[in-house]
């Protein structure tokens, strides 16, 4: 559902016997799962240059997502997990990997970590895995809404490094790493490193789950950056589920003198109301605020910066595996950062689409 809930998911609910002792070792486990998802959209604007946020860049075109596969294996205190992407969707997750035929291969991993359990409360991992920051997810069957937020396009998609799960209690979880300057695979620029730590709490007796997430470094170009994400989950009943995702992250050039730079920062809030009126029929509606006075993000040609207030409307069937997603959304920013179809500026976009998942 989350981030942090879909990692510890990542290693499979048969590893998480690997915390006996070594006489009740299970025999080696091997999972592999996998999804695809495909797409149409329609912007109500009629151009495809309105969207600002990831995977879903089109108008009027029946478009391919991601096809991904992923193994997992285990065998006493170690395991593997690989997650490859395939599609515009796995292109679009990877943009620091200029695509060409020496790193395809390294465009479509998503993730591939190995994992050892140093004690039965510490699990190390190293390797390339997806961010623990904010609330949605690369993987389109893990979200409910199929177009993303603007906190998850410019926020972390992936870390590539060394961090530590650590069991803090039956309800308190913390993680620590170093990594990689964020979604960078490989680094030949500098030795700059990011830090990142989450403290998790998620007792299984309450329907309340809460994350604070935190993230700082600097990057390959000498931006120091800092960032505190908060998610929180909340159950009411077996129709009902909310969840708010609130980030905030700041940006430095450590390259200008002391007395003349600034920090520069974004910030957003979202709330997802889950209806699940039956097994096979749900909805989710988005509300998200993303605040970019600064022009770091959305706003960079914009004097002054600007905020952007969207509301994402999305139905869920499902039919077994399948889960089909009509989706409406409107977004509406504080600037004429949109255009309509003869291109005049405008500050205000709508779409309609319609999405098909399936998972195995």
């Amino acid at each position: 559902m989350k981030r942090m809930l879909t990692t510890l998911l990542l290693t499979g609910s048969h590893f998480v016997a690997w915390s006996q002792s070594s006489d009740t070792l299970p025999a080696p486990a091997l999972k592999i799962s996998g999804s695809a998802d495909v797409y149409y959209k329609y912007n109500l604007n009629g151009n495809n240059t309105d969207n600002k946020t990831s995977f879903t860049n089109s108008h009027n075109s029946f478009e391919l997502g991601m096809v991904s596969l992923k193994v997992e294996h285990g065998f006493k205190k170690g395991s593997i997990v690989a997650d490859l992407g395939f599609g515009k969707r796995a292109g679009e997750f990877s943009y620091n990997e200029p695509p060409s035929p020496s790193n395809g291969l390294s465009m479509a991993i998503k993730q591939l970590y190995v994992s050892y359990l140093l004690t039965e409360k510490i699990k190390l991992s190293l390797g390339s895995y997806a961010t623990h920051v904010g609330y949605e997810l690369v993987d389109a069957y893990l979200n409910r809404n199929y177009s993303m937020s603007y906190m998850f396009s410019y926020g972390p998609f992936f870390h590539t490094g060394i961090k530590a799960d650590i069991t803090l209690s039956s309800s308190l979880s913390a993680m620590v790493g170093v990594f990689n300057p964020t979604d960078l695979k490989s680094v030949t620029l500098n030795s700059h490193k990011y830090i990142g730590a989450q403290l998790g709490f998620a007792p299984a007796e309450t329907p309340v789950k809460l994350y604070l997430n935190y993230l700082e470094g600097k990057d390959t170009f000498g931006i120091q950056n800092h960032q505190v994400d908060v998610v929180a989950t909340y159950q009411v009943n077996k129709v009902l589920g909310l969840g708010f995702n609130g980030t905030y992250s700041t940006y430095l050039d450590t390259r200008t003198p002391k007395e003349s730079s600034r920090n520069a920062n974004w910030w957003g809030s979202a709330l997802y109301v889950n209806c699940d009126f039956t097994d096979k029929l749900g909805l989710t509606l988005r509300g998200e605020y993303f605040s970019d006075k600064d022009g770091v993000k959305v706003f960079g040609a914009v004097p002054g910066g600007g905020n952007v207030v969207a509301g994402t409307l999305s139905f869920n069937y499902k039919a077994g595996n399948l889960t089909i997603i009509p989706e409406f959304r409107i977004d509406k920013a504080s600037a004429d950062i949109f255009n309509k179809s003869g291109g005049a500026p405008y500050n205000v976009t709508s779409n309609v689409l319609l999405a098909a998942v399936y998972h195995f």
